[in-house]
């Protein structure tokens, strides 16, 4: 294609996907989109209905993945189905999407490591957790999440403010994230937050995690928790997988820059296969993760999953530290 409008001219390869290609593409990540949002939308009203929930903050930081990720998927899935229906947006709906899909996206490795920090808290600092978690600092947390997103977010949009013409808000161009942020200082702002991102977090979860298996080892060999070693460790090791796919995020435009000179003929279907994989699989990793493997929250949430709510009037002990093994 070639997309140029107000003096904004930018090449991209010229391939076009048949008739019933287009529809395939577009019913799978609906559905996707629709089975993941659904799953997530009865975590958030299970949570909502609950109040041993609101006192954890692991939940809350649970839930505000949640939220997070149905922000995401309904960014980019509107995004993705706008760009086969009208090919052409105008620049400033165009970078409002993308700036609430950059936001959610960067949001959601972050949010994974502080809830890492937060479980190595509650193994290997047990007596100290409820005076390091609380509820407050929690939520301190997750504004710093957004804070740091906008670091590296927000300034695209001043540099393309600063840099292009009122005019071209006003046009149309087929929205992408390397198009509207065509300017060399935004590549190298991309390079270098993405770098520091990508040292910071894996630092952090690395660090974490190899503490919380010597935690579990210890316990094994103490004999006090085989059972609860075993779900710890493949805990780790979803948490492990989801973060890689996370992790993808930081270097999707270099993926896509391989994909166009190694495999120019097959360019499209690289482009929805790194789609598929960055952007909507680890949103259907994280619920398994953190909810439906978490025995609270499984407990509650099967009869909001299955439509099958009832009354109850049984009575909520105090809640207690849970861990989501």
């Amino acid at each position: 294609m070639n997309s140029s409008s107000s003096g904004f001219n930018v090449s991209t390869p010229s391939y076009r996907d048949s008739y019933s290609t287009v529809v395939a593409k577009n019913v799978i990540v609906l559905i996707l989109g629709f089975i993941i949002n659904y799953i997530n939308g009865s975590l958030i009203h299970t949570f909502r209905k609950h109040q041993i929930f609101y006192v954890n903050p692991r939940y809350i930081l649970f839930i505000h993945l949640v939220v997070n990720d149905m922000i995401q998927l309904t960014t980019t899935i509107s995004l993705f189905v706008l760009s086969y229906i009208f090919y052409r947006i105008n620049v400033s709906l165009c970078c409002l999407i993308i700036t609430f899909s950059v936001f959610t996206t960067l949001n959601t490795p972050l949010n994974v490591a502080f809830m890492a920090v937060e479980c190595y808290i509650a193994i290997c600092l047990p007596l100290r957790h409820a005076e390091l978690c609380t509820i407050k600092r929690t939520y301190i947390l997750i504004g710093s999440i957004w804070a740091m997103s906008a670091v590296s977010t927000l300034p695209d949009v001043f540099i393309l403010l600063a840099t292009e013409p009122v005019e071209l808000f006003y046009s149309t161009i087929f929205c992408q994230k390397d198009i509207l942020f065509r300017h060399p200082i935004h590549l190298k702002n991309r390079e270098v937050s993405y770098a520091v991102y990508l040292v910071v977090v894996w630092l952090t979860l690395l660090y974490t995690y190899i503490k919380i298996i010597l935690a579990a080892k210890t316990a094994k060999v103490s004999k006090s928790a085989d059972g609860e070693t075993n779900k710890a460790r493949n805990t780790i090791l979803l948490h492990g997988f989801q973060l890689l796919l996370c992790m993808l995020t930081y270097v999707a435009h270099l993926i896509r820059k391989a994909l166009v000179y190694s495999f120019p003929e097959h360019y499209i279907q690289g482009i929805f296969a790194s789609y598929i994989i960055v952007q909507i699989l680890p949103r259907l990793v994280s619920p398994i993760v953190y909810g439906l493997r978490d025995n609270t929250f499984r407990q509650h949430l099967k009869k909001y999953l299955l439509c099958t709510m009832r009354p109850s009037i049984k009575p909520w002990t105090s809640p207690k530290i849970m861990l989501l093994y």
